[in-house]
């Protein structure tokens, strides 16, 4: 309790860390003190993060759906786009002093030209003739100097340089001789800061249209030695975290299945995680996955959000889907055993994963194709004599670099790879946890066909 404790601390510490940055960058350094645009900015950065916060524990607190729902499209997509503004202001900070040497080196190459232009003309009198009643030119007063004598006129400064009433953020840079407006440093801030919004705007904005869109089919043949011939060329629907929830709802539900019967596969394998709630909730968003089409049915494995969002309320109402749920059992289909078992997540449950009763007693001459939520179970797999494994958790990463963390928790992040006599495939999911915004892991159905060494 101690140390979830210390990590809670460390994490908070951490984002209000990160959220000054972003407010020194983009809201301090770019504004006035006390205009509008600086206290618009300071309230938003306030409120964004409450959003967040409230968007990460309202499913788990019990809050009203409808709330949920006006809390998670603020609250997640704010976190993604603190990652990205974060990562270009980063970048920004190798940018700028580049700027500021580049217009330093320009205002030094014009200030001779400016100050010649600056100076005063030379004026020559004219003769003056002497005539009655005038004083002679001996006599004549002369004029008043042009700075410090008495009636001499000060020139007022240009407006917008630097001064008690400019921009903060200039740190007492002088603005380009001759020019008026804000500071160089202020232009830099501006420039980068600007660019910064805007790249992550695009990048955010970008990854959100991709999952809306809903997810492509990919298509990947794997040879399977003990494979029977009168299997070749069997096709695999494989489909994983869907996560139904506040953002991802009925819509995004048939966009899938209407990809997938499309495909008109032979088997429809749901990979676990297609839900981030309970049945009375999300109930009405899972409906379409009752018109799943193929020969063989459809079947389904648990993940881990299934136990955060009541496992077993989820499991009867799969079956009332049409779907088979294989919960630590496996299935013989024509030329290879189908077999599932529970996500880890669910050992803290008492309904975790048992490959014995799911693999133990069968005929190993046999192909056996196993279903099972978290790619980390392959070496028990291995153990079991799989020769196939389907997966999905990862999500590829989701946002990059989020993909080099999966990495560090997950033997294959997406793809297929080989673990001896095993190979695994691994989905990168056809929806989105958290933030509904994919970079660099486009949500995919994978199309499985397996080939028959035999054929």
């Amino acid at each position: 309790m101690l140390l979830v404790s210390l990590v809670l601390v460390l994490v908070v510490g951490l984002l209000g860390v990160v959220h000054w940055y972003v407010w020194r960058r983009l809201v301090r350094d770019v504004t006035v003190p006390g205009g509008p645009a600086r206290r618009l900015g300071t309230v938003a950065l306030i409120v964004l993060p409450l959003l967040s916060l409230g968007a990460l524990t309202a499913g788990r607190a019990g809050v009203p759906f409808p709330l949920q729902q006006a809390l998670a499209w603020p609250g997640f997509l704010w976190l993604a786009l603190l990652l990205y503004v974060v990562l270009a202001l980063v970048v920004g900070e190798a940018v700028r002093p580049l700027l500021l040497r580049a217009l330093d080196r320009r205002a030094a190459a014009t200030a001779p030209d400016t100050a010649g232009a600056a100076a005063p003309a030379p004026v020559t009198a004219a003769p003056v003739r002497a005539t009655a009643g005038a004083p002679a030119p001996s006599e004549a007063k002369e004029a008043p100097e042009a700075s410090g004598a008495p009636g001499a006129t000060e020139a007022p400064a240009s407006p917008g340089t630097d001064g008690a009433d400019g921009p903060e953020g200039t740190d007492g840079v002088p603005a380009s001789p001759g020019v008026a407006g804000p500071s160089r440093r202020l232009f830099v801030s501006r420039v980068v800061g600007g660019a910064a919004a805007a790249a992550a705007l695009g990048t955010v904005g970008h990854g959100t249209y991709g999952v809306l869109r809903g997810p492509r089919v990919k298509r990947v043949t794997v040879p399977l030695a003990k494979l029977a011939r009168g299997a070749h060329g069997y096709r695999i629907a494989v489909v994983s975290d869907i996560h139904l929830g506040p953002i991802l709802g009925r819509a995004h539900t048939r966009r899938i299945v209407d990809a997938i019967n499309a495909t008109q596969p032979d088997v429809v394998a749901v990979v676990g995680d297609m839900v981030d709630g309970s049945v009375e909730d999300l109930g009405r968003a899972a409906e379409p996955l009752a018109e799943l089409r193929a020969r063989d049915g459809s079947f389904f494995v648990t993940g881990n959000h299934e136990y955060f969002s009541g496992a077993e309320e989820w499991v009867d109402h799969v079956r009332e889907l049409g779907m088979r749920p294989l919960r630590n059992e496996r299935v013989e289909i024509a030329g290879f055993d189908l077999a599932g078992v529970n996500d880890v997540a669910g050992e803290n449950y008492g309904d975790g994963p048992d490959f014995a009763a799911a693999l133990g007693d069968r005929d190993r001459a046999r192909a056996a194709v196993l279903l099972a939520h978290q790619p980390v179970v392959i070496h028990d797999a291995v153990e079991h004599g799989v020769d196939l494994q389907l997966s999905g958790h990862t999500h590829g990463g989701q946002l990059w670099p989020g993909n080099f963390l999966a990495e560090l928790a997950n033997p294959t992040v997406a793809g297929l790879e080989r673990y001896g006599d095993t190979q695994l495939y691994v989905s990168r999911g056809a929806g989105a946890w958290g933030p509904p915004v994919r970079v660099g892991a486009p949500s995919d159905i994978t199309v499985v066909e397996l080939a028959s060494k035999q054929a």
